[in-house]
């Protein structure tokens, strides 16, 4: 408690007593409309008008790479500005780009990898995807219409409408081999074994396949009366939200590489989730640990790997998107839509110890 509510009062004290700019709400916003019209906006005037990263991955080496964005914020259309930043692992910047662009493009979003980041294609094909290095440089992905079998090292890079994996031995993207055509989910864990839920077009349960290098290992189905939600998988666990109508109201889990599984309806008091299955944040720890929770609200992580029993996180601020590298939180506190001011905590903040303490990048 003493650790966040430490970290919060620094946070808001760097935005001022109402979480706004210092130099003046009038100043601020001048600021951001020079940079949203600038044709060739400079990284570091993209990030001040941003106020906080929309994304955050980390590379094998523990570098990051934080997206920015600063819209139109009148409209949804009209002139934006976008920007990336690598940070090394000792905190210093490496790289840095920025571009001029419109508010209705799709935001850019990377997922590391190692070596660097690679570049999550926005339409419905493989076009657009790349890789940065650690350093910043720019690389060819190779795209291949051929289905690859997953294997050790694979990752999921896009699902669904492109369902896409990259292998970054041979920086490729692909889609996955074998995965059944009515699967809607995909995960990919480090071990090779894709994990993809069928949803069934017929009064059939929905079913969790489970392959590897483009065979089938087996398959569970959903328990009546639940539906399959958001999926997720690491180290021989997986799990998978249950939906019942529109509301999520629990887990199936297996932890021992789908040879059992078991459904957890309590340690998460499910009904409290507001915001709709679209909102979910369900995440394994690199220990095991399942982390739940929804974007703009509450978290849960399990205290341990068996996943039975579940806390709740102290967050200092309110996070609209949340992510998890090894066992590593990071979450970030940002305006759901474009604005000038800032809200109050606004940034990244990163928990290396499950979320006792959370600390405020930059």
């Amino acid at each position: 408690m003493a650790a966040v509510s430490a970290a919060l009062a620094l946070a808001l004290g760097a935005c001022g007593p109402s979480g706004s700019d210092d130099r003046g709400a009038g100043d601020r916003e001048a600021r951001y409309r020079r940079v949203v019209e600038d044709p060739h906006p400079r990284p570091a005037d993209v990030i001040e008008a941003a106020g906080a990263p929309t994304g955050v991955a980390r590379a094998d080496d523990g570098s990051l790479l934080l997206t920015f964005d600063a819209g139109n914020v009148e409209d949804d259309e009209g002139p934006a500005a976008s920007a990336w930043r690598i940070v090394g692992p000792d905190g210093r910047t490496v790289a840095e780009h920025a571009e001029h662009g419109d508010a209705e493009a799709v935001r850019a979003e990377f997922k590391g990898v190692p070596g660097g980041f690679v570049r999550v294609p926005t339409g419905e094909s493989a076009d657009g995807a790349y890789v940065l290095d650690v350093h910043g440089g720019r690389h060819a992905v190779d795209v291949s219409g051929t289905p690859l079998g997953t294997r050790p090292g694979d990752i999921r890079l896009a699902e669904p409408e492109p369902t896409l994996v990259y292998r970054p031995a041979t920086r490729t993207v692909a889609p996955p081999a074998g995965v059944p055509d009515d699967a809607v989910r995909l995960a990919v864990d480090e071990r090779g074994t894709a994990w993809s839920l069928e949803q069934s077009l017929t009064e059939a349960p929905d079913r969790v396949v489970r392959q590897r290098d483009g065979r089938t290992l087996g398959s569970t189905a959903v328990p009546r009366p639940y539906a399959g939600g958001a999926l997720t998988a690491r180290g021989g666990a997986a799990a998978l939200s249950l939906l019942q109508g529109d509301d999520v109201r629990g887990l199936l889990v297996t932890t021992d590489a789908g040879g059992h599984w078991r459904t957890v309806l309590g340690g998460v008091p499910w009904r409290e989730l507001k915001r709709g299955p679209e909102f979910l944040v369900l995440e394994l720890l690199a220990d095991g640990r399942l982390l739940v929770g929804e974007e703009g609200g509450r978290y849960w992580l399990a205290d341990d790997r068996t996943n039975s029993a579940f806390h709740e996180l102290l967050t200092p601020a309110t996070f609209t998107s949340f992510a998890v590298a090894g066992t590593t939180l990071y979450g970030i506190a940002d305006a759901t839509t474009a604005t000038y001011g800032l809200v109050k905590g606004e940034g990244l903040w990163i928990s290396r110890d499950g979320g006792g303490e959370w600390r405020r990048h930059g």
